[in-house]
């Protein structure tokens, strides 16, 4: 790669920004990413960035609105010092699940995090695992959308009784294309979501007894679905269950809920930092999509196609 490359660091996951420059065999661009005394938050670039391709890796976990925050002022600072595109690395898109209109008076906030994003003069987005690939459809600008299945296929050993599950109706694609590429067999949990954060499983379709099953997933938050599904699927015969979740977002009692559920493990990319309890559990496991996002950044760097990578 040529030298109008530089790569920046939001504080929402600098340790995957850091394996992410290293498998680029680039160093992180010096930047002063930090807060004023009354919380504003305060950026600084620390290298002359005029003309160059400026790639920002970070993603808006958890505290969600603070992380989009650094990004767009981040985006903005760039843009002012006359880079050449500024391309946000957004590995977890924060409000994606809310990208409708699903009750009166509500808004489609996942458009406005969209909006605000475009407005800070991003001219591209890389992000992976959105909630609904439609949300592409919210910018105005190119967006990579990344997936994580070559994350899983690398770790999931195929067995004669591998099921792929979809706890919900909407996430069937997603289940559906690793199933396809292990040659298995595909079921089905229909589930009534009442509230945020509140599910009942309410019918599985497909036969899971004396099934290895594992359950595909986006987004983990505090788990209630999840391990709710995955006792679903053991009361209905089936030998074991494990989940593999894009985005573990783990808030409120969702370790605590893995831990003592049906589940013989857990596996998830490293999109969101795992906090100090989710590291203790013994039944999570977290794989690196570093070198997934070097190659699409070095790709996109250098105009040639990332469709391999869907593979």
């Amino acid at each position: 790669m040529d030298t109008e490359m530089i790569i920046f660091s939001g504080n929402s996951n600098r340790p995957l920004s850091e394996k992410i420059a290293s498998y680029l065999d680039l160093p992180l661009g010096a930047a002063t990413v930090g807060q004023f005394s009354d919380g504003e938050t305060r950026i600084e670039l620390g290298c002359n960035v005029r003309g160059r391709d400026v790639y920002i890796i970070q993603s808006s976990s958890r505290p969600a609105n603070h992380n989009i925050m650094e990004a767009v002022i981040m985006a903005d600072a760039a843009r002012r010092a006359s880079a050449k595109t500024v391309n946000l690395v957004m590995p977890y898109f924060g409000y994606a699940r809310q990208e409708r209109k699903s009750a009166p008076r509500t808004p489609i906030t996942a458009k406005l995090v969209a909006d605000l994003i475009s407005a800070a003069g991003v001219s591209r987005l890389v992000t992976m695992e959105l909630h609904t690939g439609a949300i592409q459809g919210f910018f105005n600008i190119p967006v990579d959308h990344l997936f994580a299945k070559p994350i899983f296929s690398s770790y999931f050993r195929k067995t004669d009784n591998m099921l792929m599950v979809s706890p919900d109706a909407g996430g069937v694609e997603r289940a559906r294309a690793l199933a396809k590429m292990y040659n298995c067999g595909l079921a089905i949990i229909d589930k009534r979501r009442d509230r945020p954060n509140e599910s009942n499983v309410m019918n599985l379709i497909g036969d899971v007894k004396d099934k290895d099953c594992i359950l595909v997933d986006d987004i983990c938050d505090t788990g209630g679905s999840l391990t709710k599904a995955a006792q679903a699927l053991m009361d209905e015969g089936a030998s074991t269950v494990r989940a593999c979740v894009s985005h573990a977002v783990l808030s409120g009692p969702a370790v605590e809920r893995i831990a003592g559920s049906v589940l013989t493990e857990f596996v998830c990319t490293d999109t969101i930092i795992l906090s100090d309890e989710a590291k203790k559990c013994n039944k999570i496991v977290q794989l690196s999509i570093a070198e997934l996002f070097g190659k699409a950044l070095r790709r996109i760097h250098n105009a040639d196609s990332i469709s391999s990578l869907f593979v």
